[in-house]
């Protein structure tokens, strides 16, 4: 979800009136660090490259109803997670409330929604395609980190 305005404390039926529009993530998780490092989720997931996005933003208007459309993650073409927003735990609505009331979104500010089941390890040269049916598709190349 990509935030229209700046804002704080927004109601759930209000919600809408702040999202500009929405784009792919690819949620790259470091599992080490989450489960072995004091800081953990939030260094695990925020190394260099780590949260690409793309491949072009659907505006708001574009996806009348984000909570119905299908998502998929490919790892060198073959499909590892094959979803529906619809199955979100915590709808968009709730999730703008709900983080809005911890700090003020800024215009651009991103949010990512969750990850459907279906996780695993990459490596050297694979390929991760995160397609989400009325966005497009975020093809990304994982690749080792040169000293």
């Amino acid at each position: 979800v990509i935030m229209r305005d700046r804002c704080r404390n927004v109601r759930i039926e209000e919600a809408h009136e702040h999202i500009f529009g929405f784009t792919c993530m690819n949620d790259v998780s470091q599992r080490n660090l989450q489960t072995r490092d004091r800081s953990g989720w939030f260094r695990g997931k925020s190394l260099d490259t780590f949260g690409p996005v793309g491949p072009c933003i659907a505006t708001a208007k574009d996806l009348p109803d984000p909570q119905d459309l299908r998502i998929q993650c490919r790892l060198n073409g073959v499909t590892v997670q094959d979803s529906n927003t619809r199955h979100m735990i915590f709808k968009i609505p709730e999730i703008i409330a709900f983080v809005s009331k911890q700090f003020t979104l800024m215009p651009g500010d991103m949010i990512a929604t969750g990850t459907p089941s279906g996780v695993g390890p990459i490596r050297h040269g694979d390929v991760v395609e995160v397609e989400i049916e009325g966005i497009g598709i975020l093809r990304n190349p994982v690749m080792e980190e040169q000293d």
